[in-house]
């Protein structure tokens, strides 16, 4: 684990102390540029996989409603599968060759790709499944960049203010989705000047949404490129393709037998996670399915919700810093699932006002916390492979949610109204956040360093 001495001495950032570290300057240039990828990410995951693109996607606009949700969690869930298969060796390898930051760079850009090729996605059935492969690919690459990203946490910040500094990270991104929620939403939705680009002919505005999300993600990704240096190699060992799965899977062994109480987390985790992403994925489609709102009103709904994530967020970083990672994430999930119960209930759109914005206030924090808890337990060096594992195995169960979104949704068919089969699909998630709570109780919480 890194100290306040190691890396960040290294970046010349000038430290107090270590007899004082709950003083530690934390906010600073390395800070804000490593924060400032999550903003720009945020239209990837705000604008095009939550709350806009993904609400065009299984619009009437290509056919029924139900069917196009149930192909877009097949795709997600084929996406997962790619990232279980692929992220822990690119990880390891990046960790091994010293190419961290150049990796963040090949994935953003390729991001950046295909959220632009979705302009393509003419509103037709028949571009249905291009639209979601799509939607699954920048899941893909997004994840691909993120493990490096989260990687860095460690490079930036020190025992005491991991949890401050994940948390500002995960604030700094739902910041950035509600600006730019807002630009879509007075550009291209509900514009307040008329221009060519508004137009609602053939799916404009919305496939135009997808080439603002692309160059929003890029320009806010810069300062990440140039602010943060490159990591040295963790070794002078060479790990040939070929041989990287035999190479992590020893280590792997070796890490059973070192610390099994990070398996048992990065399991845990993966549950848990994997309810959290399907409130993002399908919280928007819910909304517009469910609940009947205009793409403008999930807009309004999505910038509100953000901003309480924000302070969720934010405020969860410092109760970990002070509790622990643990303690956050158990009492989020509790408040997940009594808001999901909620909005499940909830017989008009009020409820789902009220009771989404319970789920936005907790998601943040429990985000947040996971991070900071995996950051604080992996050996210095290993922070690529280990983020790999941790998205691996978040992948490795991330059908879970959406196949059991869409077997509940699958049952309530036949025997509900019209139209009204898709709330089922609250209940599918909810019980992941459940097992995903269950496993997370007899898992250590890792040892604290106070800050203020």
């Amino acid at each position: 684990m890194i100290t306040a001495n190691g890396y960040y001495a290294s970046m010349g950032i000038n430290q107090l102390p270590a007899t004082e570290p709950t003083r530690e300057k934390w906010l600073n240039k390395y800070t804000w540029a490593w924060a400032s990828w999550d903003w720009g990410q945020a239209a990837i995951n705000a604008v095009m996989i939550t709350f806009v693109f993904t609400v065009y996607l299984t619009s009437e606009l290509f056919g029924d409603k139900d069917h196009a949700s149930l192909v877009l969690s097949q795709a997600l869930a084929i996406a997962g599968v790619c990232i279980a298969l692929l992220v822990p060796v690119t990880g390891l390898r990046s960790d091994a060759a010293g190419r961290r930051k150049l990796w963040i760079m090949v994935n953003t850009l390729l991001l950046v790709l295909i959220c632009a090729a979705c302009f393509f996605v003419f509103p037709d059935p028949s571009y249905l499944w291009f639209g979601a492969l799509l939607i699954a690919a920048m899941s893909v690459a997004s994840e691909f960049a993120g493990v490096n990203y989260n990687a860095v946490l460690n490079q930036i910040s020190t025992p005491a203010t991991v949890g401050k500094v994940s948390g500002f990270g995960w604030g700094m991104g739902y910041v950035g989705g509600i600006l730019a929620l807002a630009l879509v939403l007075f550009g291209f939705v509900q514009p307040i000047v008329d221009w060519p680009g508004a137009s609602t002919e053939n799916g404009l505005n919305i496939r135009l949404v997808a080439l603002f999300s692309a160059a929003w993600c890029l320009i806010f990704a810069l300062p990440l490129f140039f602010v943060i240096p490159e990591t040295p190699a963790a070794s002078s060992e060479k790990i040939p393709l070929k041989s990287s799965y035999v190479v992590l899977f020893r280590r792997i062994r070796d890490l059973w037998n070192e610390d099994r109480n990070l398996i048992f987390f990065l399991l845990s985790s993966a549950v848990f996670r994997d309810g959290l992403a399907a409130i993002f994925t399908f919280g928007g489609v819910i909304a517009a399915g469910t609940f009947g709102f205009k793409l403008s009103e999930v807009i309004i709904f999505a910038i509100v919700g953000n901003v309480v994530a924000a302070l969720g967020a934010v405020v969860g970083g410092r109760i970990d810093d002070w509790l622990g990672p643990k303690a956050v994430i158990l009492g989020s999930l509790v408040g997940l699932l009594i808001a999901g119960a909620g909005v499940f209930f909830s017989p008009e759109a009020s409820g789902f006002w009220i009771f989404g914005l319970l789920l936005c206030l907790f998601v943040g924090p429990a985000q947040a916390a996971a991070r900071s808890y995996l950051s604080r337990l992996i050996p210095a060096g290993r922070e690529g492979e280990l983020f790999g594992l941790y998205a691996t195995t978040g992948r490795a169960v991330s059908f879970l949610a959406p196949a059991l979104f869409s077997l509940a949704i699958a049952i309530a068919t036949p025997l509900v109204a019209s139209g009204q089969a898709q709330r089922y699909g609250i209940l599918g998630i909810l019980l992941v956040l459940l097992m995903g709570l269950l496993l997370l109780l007899p898992i250590r919480t890792p040892k604290q360093v106070n800050a203020s």
